[in-house]
């Protein structure tokens, strides 16, 4: 029988992604991989790469930023979405300097007890910069793993992992944990996987039975459809009110005042309804907005700022989609 786990270590060896913050092994310092593993949550490689090369030029350590003010990272970090996890990242860092000496712990239950850290992060940190035979599973491994073992049933994580872990190299789990992300990500495609190409091509069930486009099936959560506004308030100078969010996911960020369900304006004003509506996905919602007006505002909550002086604000993707309209 076919040694998957070698075969698949064959594979990487010849045909591994380059990418700047990988290494062939465990990598020789922990920041580079904690901070490449954040920025993936929900985001591409290929979006990722520029955004993980100017952090790094900025903060290209843990102490530089744990020191750098948190208005800053979040600065770096728009475009990115999921914003938490920029101040999780600040938070972290912090924490790390002064309990763990600069250090972050080889303990999975230690790793775990850091801010913003979860289990796929603490996996993916023990077997990338530790090279702890954790098993790390992503989108691209419950993909490959269900195709290979045939599971034409609905699939998540919980089912996966049990049979990723035995696959798990126990010498080489660096390598392996990316050998079968690349596997996912190039070959084992969600549409037209390279099944020739493929090092488990002769092993995998879905592809000896045709049926490898039908497989995983993942249930996916319904997006909810929402209509709201968005409220541009001018002061006598041709400055644009901006608030700062203090709670939920884009917490630490400024906006204009906004609302995602109805269309109640902030407070009192003269607004008027224009023809511009924006529109943004957010995880589990489809929102849609129309944008309002109102000049000679003198609202003392928040701040005033000229629209040249934005870019120096940390602002979210869907305030960015409304400088552009406006």
């Amino acid at each position: 029988m076919i040694n998957l786990t070698q075969s698949l270590l064959d594979w990487y060896d010849v045909n591994g992604r380059i990418m700047p913050w990988r290494f062939k092994g465990a990598a020789p310092d922990v920041y580079p991989v904690w901070i490449s593993e954040i920025m993936l949550q929900q985001t591409t490689v290929g979006t990722v790469v520029d955004y993980f090369l100017r952090w790094m030029k900025r903060f290209p350590d843990l102490e530089t930023l744990a020191r750098a003010d948190v208005n800053e990272v979040l600065h770096l970090w728009q475009g990115l979405g999921y914003y938490t996890r920029a101040k999780k990242i600040h938070e972290c860092a912090k924490v790390v300097m002064d309990k763990y000496d600069g250090v972050f712990p080889k303990s999975r239950v230690e790793l775990l007890k850091l801010p913003g850290i979860g289990p796929y992060t603490a996996s993916s940190i023990c077997a990338f910069a530790f090279n702890l035979p954790e098993t790390v599973v992503d989108g691209n491994v419950i993909r490959v793993v269900a195709r290979l073992y045939g599971m034409t049933k609905e699939v998540d994580k919980d089912i996966i992992y049990p049979l990723a872990e035995k696959l798990t190299s126990q010498e080489r789990a660096a390598d392996y944990a990316s050998a079968i992300m690349d596997l996912g990500a190039v070959i084992c495609k969600p549409q037209n996987p390279q099944c020739l190409l493929c090092p488990w091509k002769d092993a995998c069930i879905a592809n000896q039975k045709g049926i490898q486009d039908k497989i995983p099936l993942i249930k996916k959560p319904l997006k909810r459809k929402a209509e709201g506004g968005i409220f541009l308030a001018y002061d006598d100078k041709g400055r644009l009110l901006l608030t700062k969010r203090e709670k939920g996911l884009l917490s630490g960020l400024y906006e204009f005042p906004w609302n995602i369900d109805g269309f109640m304006p902030p407070f009192t004003a003269q607004w008027k309804k224009t023809d511009k509506i924006v529109r943004h996905v957010f995880t589990h919602i489809d929102y849609t907005a129309n944008l309002y007006i109102a000049h000679n505002v003198k609202k003392s909550d928040g701040l005033f700022v000229f629209p040249s002086d934005l870019k120096n604000y940390a602002l979210s993707t869907l305030m960015k989609k409304v400088l552009k309209l406006i």
